[in-house]
């Protein structure tokens, strides 16, 4: 019974390195940061109130090495250092196809431009769509920008344009493969 154990166990450790070997390769890149630090174009409009004048644009995304059996992807952006006691959602889009290596730059709030099929969901702006980085005047934030592939086709039906952040992370850890994460250190 013992050596039953110990073979399953084992099993199960050589799983977990396959699942980890094959996401190490699964990288994601911003080719639009400028010395590693979002540009102004990248940065949240005025009118959104909290002090930017950037243009709001997304940047491009691209990414390569993706863990097999990927059928999907989901994109979260992330601030991690909002001073709300939880961090910031920026940015989510659920259901990219898996098939895909890039999200284009400036993309639109109902999603023009991104991969077909592809679902911008609602962020902590309270709307679907990129809201880019506006750390307090002084202040240096760490934005963390993670692509996570999933063995799934698309997220549940209960994940639609107005879902919030924390509906979207359930679906995409329950059915994660793995993840390629950048963290962007910026600063105003």
């Amino acid at each position: 019974m013992l050596n039953k154990i110990a073979f399953t166990s084992a099993l199960a450790t050589v799983a977990v390195m396959s699942g980890a070997a094959s996401a190490q390769n699964f990288s994601l890149s911003i080719p639009d940061l400028k010395a590693g630090k979002f540009t102004n174009e990248q940065f949240l409009s005025e009118t959104y109130g909290f002090g930017c004048s950037g243009d709001n644009a997304s940047p491009r995304l691209t990414w390569s090495g993706a863990p097999a059996g990927t059928r999907s992807f989901v994109l979260t952006v992330y601030d991690k250092d909002a001073p709300t006691g939880f961090g910031w959602v920026h940015w989510v889009v659920a259901n990219i196809p898996g098939n895909a290596i890039e999200i284009a730059r400036g993309i639109t709030s109902d999603g023009v431009g991104l991969p077909a099929g592809s679902l911008q969901t609602r962020t902590d702006f309270g709307v679907p769509g990129y809201g880019g980085p506006c750390p307090p005047q002084g202040s240096t934030h760490n934005y963390v920008i993670t692509l996570t592939a999933l063995k799934v086709d698309k997220l549940p039906d209960a994940v639609t344009q107005n879902a919030p952040p924390a509906l979207v992370g359930f679906f995409t850890k329950a059915n994660s493969l793995g993840e390629a994460t950048l963290v962007v250190n910026q600063g105003r």
